[in-house]
């Protein structure tokens, strides 16, 4: 058996806090390591322990989620979900900039909360799909020229379909379903799609095709 995944939470709500330890030690494949209801403490505790995720809310006192967020992946190790009840693009892109592998709603189900935890521990990120959809209104536009980079140039035509619908916010399983191949696949078409891109997960890689134009913002 492999062993649990260590998680530290950092909330200022006492309650939600502990609601929150509860879930994370009710799964046998994660264990709260800490839990502190700071920014300073989550980045000192982060420091000591060395857990695999950090569970950070964005409001704290002494020092934000989203600064502490920049400062526990510049030191490393730790991978970052930023928990929130305020759906703020600006919060979002703050989040995704600072190097944080999730930004989730605090009306999250407890199950979608332990599979985040999962999906951060092996390197990957997400983010709430609605949240996803609105990155356009946050990211297009920022580029003035409406040339396509030469790294897209060096994907083939399934891994351009790839990444659109990763800018749509599609699931793994949404995308297999709607390319008829496997999830496997799909997972060797996004892996080849970031190393091809240069970007370090599927949440900035929705982040390039919306600041590159490859994908057209709604109306």
């Amino acid at each position: 058996m492999n062993d649990p995944i260590r998680v530290l939470i950092a909330d200022d709500h006492a309650m939600f806090r502990s609601g929150l330890r509860a879930v994370v030690q009710a799964h046998p494949e994660t264990e709260c390591v800490a839990d502190v209801g700071d920014g300073r403490s989550a980045v000192a505790e982060v420091a000591r322990l060395r857990p695999d995720v950090a569970i950070l809310d964005v409001r704290m006192p002494k020092l934000d989620g989203l600064a502490a967020t920049e400062a526990i992946v510049a030191a490393g190790g730790t991978r970052v979900l930023v928990l929130t009840t305020y759906d703020s693009e600006a919060s979002l892109a703050r989040a995704l900039r600072a190097g944080a592998s999730g930004f989730l709603l605090k009306t999250l189900p407890p199950e979608e909360l332990i599979a985040a935890v999962r999906i951060a521990a092996r390197g990957d990120a997400v983010i709430d799909p609605s949240m996803t959809r609105r990155l356009a209104g946050q990211f297009a536009g920022t580029l003035t020229a409406h040339t396509e980079p030469p790294e897209v140039a060096t994907l083939t035509a399934r891994e351009k379909q790839v990444l659109l619908l990763l800018a749509d916010a599609r699931s793994n399983s949404e995308i297999a379903a709607a390319l008829h191949v496997g999830e496997e696949t799909v997972k060797t078409h996004v892996s080849r799609v970031l190393a091809k891109l240069g970007v370090r997960d599927r949440i900035h890689a929705v982040v390039y095709a919306h600041q590159h134009r490859l994908v057209c913002p709604e109306r």
